[in-house]
């Protein structure tokens, strides 16, 4: 994909975990406008109100059709006995593979503990991420002479890491391997997480080929927070998930988008992933309802042209907790103005100045 399309080098996710990240991504804007600003937890009251105009709502209105493989994880859930709106009432028509319990702890095996009403398709030891795999290509077939959005979003990789043993034997017979689920470094279920992963989006690719759609397809691969630096390392950045620092919201970005990125091109400006919705409006030719505010910016002048400027030059993030994160981050808020960027801490009311 980075051959093929853009890269981007300073692409930051809206949040430093999953949830505020999901509902930045579906309405275009900041977390704290949704009200979601930390990960749900599966009793949690809150979700994603339906008073929003959904990428998928507004996709759907423009005679798309809509589908999400895997997590959504911007509801509680009715087995927890939290009020669950799922990603059907959000303008999704197809829904795979997706929760209906807590997400935590790593299930990635057949039966999934996530949803246990998933009956097994693929033959053997079923995995997670092929089977989510699988959906997606499904998805694309059957929606082969009509526009579609298809949002494919992994479960993997989420701790506890857990990868297909060969895969997993695979890594750990490499030099300087690390051993077991929790390796702090070089982490070999971590590594054939991201072999399947890497799979898949080989998959769709050779499935759109195949359908003769490749040149009529937007692709975006992304992440929703910094890897957890328990057993991972986000260096050269600072830390990881659940901070603010560098390491805990800076992503990476890819966009294929035949006849609009050019192949092999890096963009160097700063984007968040709030600046996906008024891109994907235009492409669709279609326009939020007036009363939806959309803080994100069109990327369509840096995907034409990565040297490129935005109509903006500053970022905000609002992470505030009520006890620290059991990863190691801390109430938090930042801004970002060109190079400099402020972290403030509402902990203990002290503040971090960077030049980056």
């Amino acid at each position: 994909l980075a051959r093929d399309g853009m890269r981007f080098t300073q692409a930051y996710a809206a949040a430093p975990v999953c949830s505020p990240y999901r509902a930045a991504l579906m309405t275009g804007q900041c977390p704290v406008r949704t009200g979601i600003t930390d990960y749900l937890r599966p009793d949690d009251p809150k979700h994603l109100s339906t008073d929003y105009v959904a990428l998928p709502k507004m996709l759907k209105s423009a005679g798309y059709a809509t589908g999400i493989v895997g997590k959504w994880h911007l509801t509680g859930y009715a087995h927890h006995g939290a009020t669950e709106i799922g990603p059907d009432r959000h303008g999704f028509d197809e829904v795979m593979v997706s929760e209906n319990r807590g997400i935590a702890g790593g299930s990635y095996f057949f039966p999934y503990h996530l949803n246990q009403e998933i009956q097994q398709r693929l033959p053997g030891r079923e995995y997670l991420v092929d089977r989510c795999n699988l959906e997606a290509v499904e998805f694309l077939a059957r929606h082969k002479d009509r526009p579609f959005f298809l949002y494919l979003s992994h479960y993997a990789v989420h701790t506890r890491l857990n990868g297909k043993p060969e895969l997993v034997a695979k890594y750990e017979a490499k030099p300087g391997a690390g051993k077991g689920f929790n390796a702090p470094k070089n982490n070999p279920h971590l590594a054939a997480q991201l072999e399947v992963i890497d799979q898949g989006v080989g998959m769709i690719r050779d499935q759109l080929r195949t359908l003769g759609l490749a040149e009529n397809t937007i692709i975006v691969f992304t992440g929703d927070n910094g890897g957890e630096d328990r057993v991972t390392s986000n260096a050269p950045l600072r830390a990881g998930k659940s901070t603010l620092y560098e390491g805990g919201i800076r992503e990476a970005l890819l966009v294929h988008w035949p006849g609009v990125t050019r192949p092999g091109s890096i963009c160097r400006t700063p984007v968040c992933n709030i600046d996906f919705y008024p891109p994907f409006a235009q492409a669709a030719g279609d326009r939020p309802a007036p009363a939806h505010v959309v803080d994100g910016v069109s990327l369509l002048p840096v995907l034409r042209d990565p040297q490129a400027r935005l109509d903006r030059n500053t970022f905000y993030w609002h992470y505030p907790l009520d006890k620290p994160h059991f990863l190691g981050g801390r109430s938090t808020g930042a801004i970002r103005q060109g190079d400099w960027k402020l972290i403030e801490f509402f902990d203990k009311g002290t503040s971090e100045l960077y030049d980056l």
